[in-house]
């Protein structure tokens, strides 16, 4: 489903549950009566059903034609800023459910994808220590497997001609440290300790030297052809082994944290189903990726089958060191809005309140709470739309409290709009049930109301609210006036 989709039923489901709210939290004529006694029974005003800023002196439609519904003042009222108090039995209807904060190990896992090459500790390069060309090529291409004391390439090297030459002459000399000194050079330019001795015993110089495999393994890179020129410094092939391999996984910079050497790790591979190697973590690369933000990391598996193959694509799971006595909620009691997290703290008697808490991981269907909770609080574990469609950063179940402002309905005339600060001056009737003359004040409009439709001079009837300031929630202009 898209953000879009979603976001519009968020809406829609948002203002269905803030008049189901505003119906439950609201005393019904019949209970307040029997529980009022030597109270004011008289409503404090009427609420459109689907619109709890369309209020009235008395009775009435709604714009929508539906009976207006009437509030009367609470009987409890919550303890302090922020909290509210919720009837048993709405809480019964809401299907309202606490459960205890509490410690806990918290464990997660950390899942990724790598890929299997070559253990480059035991990549054996090979280098020429003489210049020549390439005689003869017994290797063809990359991939090619190769067993130990195989011939790689045949080589003709005026360099080792001589070499040859220095051990004949020495040899003839019957010279000891000569001898000693020639076989050294021999040696130094990884000339075999058979291919000394059958010189030393033939006294035949060969002019096109064979070199050999120094392990088993498959070709891991040839640059070389037939007839090339070589020297010293040039890699003519790289030959890895098959029986480890080593397993590189990249995991994203946040979770850097949660691992180190040690942890213990499962690989699958989607060619080989139903089969689980395991390893342990080895190394944390210590260089972050600037353009994936990702950190390699690296384990080995031992190979004994050949069934891993380099350059395989393998599914990781690395489990990452447990978290101590966490303080944990479940996942589903935290709302996450983006800018902040909350949860719903259960008082007890009835009252709730929404608290700003700072997560910590998350795992196994709980979440970590750093602070905002003790081991000692209770949280709402179900029903959390009941502030999701409520609340935001600053309402902190301004819609669920009981208290209610001030509210007013009048007649008056508007003598100037200011659309910058969205103030209206008006010059109003009498308001007979606060025992208040007609007056000329400024009026802030709600953010409901569109200022655009208004017109200076123009009777109007309207609502507004006595707080901090005073507020219009409601205008409707009169015809005919």
């Amino acid at each position: 489903m898209s953000s879009a989709k979603r976001n519009i039923i968020y809406l829609l489901l948002g203002a269905l549950l803030g008049v189901t709210l505003t119906l439950l939290l609201t005393d019904q004529p019949e209970t307040h009566k029997e529980n009022s006694a030597g109270q004011d029974k008289s409503p404090l005003y009427w609420v459109a059903p689907m619109d709890d800023t369309y209020r009235r002196d008395k009775p009435g439609k709604s714009p929508m034609g539906m009976d207006l519904v009437p509030v009367y003042s609470k009987s409890e009222q919550a303890v302090a800023k922020g909290e509210v108090k919720i009837s048993p039995q709405v809480i019964n209807q809401l299907s309202v459910k606490t459960v205890a904060v509490e410690q806990r190990d918290l464990s997660q896992s950390i899942k990724t994808t790598g890929y299997i090459q070559f253990d480059e500790d035991k990549i054996h390069h090979v280098h020429p220590r003489v210049q020549g060309w390439v005689e003869q090529l017994f290797v063809t291409s990359v991939g090619d497997s190769v067993e130990k004391g195989q011939p790689l390439y045949e080589l003709y090297s005026p360099e080792l001609v001589n070499a040859q030459e220095e051990l004949l002459i020495a040899l003839k000399r019957n010279n000891s440290e000569l001898i000693r000194a020639a076989k050294s050079r021999l040696k130094a330019l990884h000339l075999p300790e058979d291919f000394i001795t059958n010189l030393q015993k033939n006294k035949q110089i060969k002019k096109n030297v064979t070199f050999y495999a120094p392990r088993t393994g498959v070709l891991k890179k040839l640059n070389i052809r037939h007839g090339f020129y070589i020297k010293p410094g040039m890699t003519l092939m790289s030959i890895g082994g098959l029986e480890q391999m080593w397993v590189e996984a990249q995991i994203f910079e946040r979770d850097t944290a949660l691992v180190e050497a040690g942890l213990p790790v499962k690989l699958t591979l989607d060619y080989y189903p139903g089969r689980t190697w395991h390893s342990q973590l080895e190394r944390v690369y210590p260089v972050l990726n600037e353009k994936t933000r990702t950190v390699r990391v690296r384990f080995s598996l031992n190979n004994p089958n050949l069934l891993l193959k380099p350059n395989m694509f393998a599914n990781i799971e690395i489990e990452t060191k447990p978290i101590k006595n966490a303080l944990v909620v479940p996942a589903q009691a935290v709302i996450q809005t983006g800018d902040q997290n909350k949860v719903v703290l259960a008082l007890g008697d009835g009252v709730f309140k929404s608290v700003d808490v700072v997560m910590g991981q998350a795992a196994q269907g709980y979440i970590e709470i750093i602070h905002g909770l003790t081991t000692n609080d209770r949280v709402v574990s179900s029903a959390q739309f009941l502030i999701d469609s409520e609340s935001s950063k600053t309402s902190d179940f301004m819609r669920m409290q009981s208290n209610t402002l001030p509210f007013a309905q009048v007649k008056g005339v508007i003598n100037s709009i200011n659309k910058a600060t969205r103030t209206l001056n008006i010059s109003r009737e009498p308001i007979a049930k606060w025992n208040r003359s007609a007056a000329t004040m400024d009026f802030i409009a709600s953010p409901r109301i569109n200022l655009d439709r208004l017109m200076v001079n123009h009777p109007i009837e309207f609502s507004f609210e006595v707080g901090d300031e005073l507020v219009v929630t409601q205008i409707t202009l009169l015809e005919g006036q």
